[in-house]
């Protein structure tokens, strides 16, 4: 493989992958739950397509609807704006695990009613 272009593709399934695998997205025989990934990206791509081919069902999320028709195209089986109130509320509680790949600095407490009670929200991108 040529390391160049495929190096990236490697650092981005492992940044996904590991907290899929370490609360237990991966394990085999474990129920199927519900994904949600923040900002459509090169990581969030990369989640999605992870999260999709391990079972699980995925909910896009993201700031518009621009993004809807390529996200699903992709694996999400729901897409959120968070803009849209009406979004939010036909999501809300859906998630037991959101994978958070934005790197500027936003509220992370407006995912909050997405997650389930015992979900958990992973801050994968750095805000500076």
């Amino acid at each position: 493989m040529d390391m160049a272009k495929t190096s990236p593709i490697l650092c981005a399934g492992i940044t996904m992958w590991d907290p899929l695998r370490h609360y237990g997205f991966t394990a085999e025989g474990a129920p199927k739950k519900c994904v949600g990934i923040i900002g459509i990206g090169g990581l969030g791509t990369m989640g999605v397509k992870l999260a999709k081919a391990l079972g699980h069902e995925v909910v896009a999320i993201s700031s518009s609807d621009k993004k809807e028709t390529i996200d699903k195209e992709k694996g999400a089986d729901i897409y959120v704006n968070m803009k849209s109130e009406e979004s939010i509320k036909a999501a809300n509680m859906k998630c037991d695990l959101i994978l958070n790949t934005v790197s500027a600095n936003h509220d992370l407490n407006v995912y909050m009613p997405l997650l389930n009670k015992r979900g958990v929200l992973v801050q994968l991108g750095a805000a500076l």
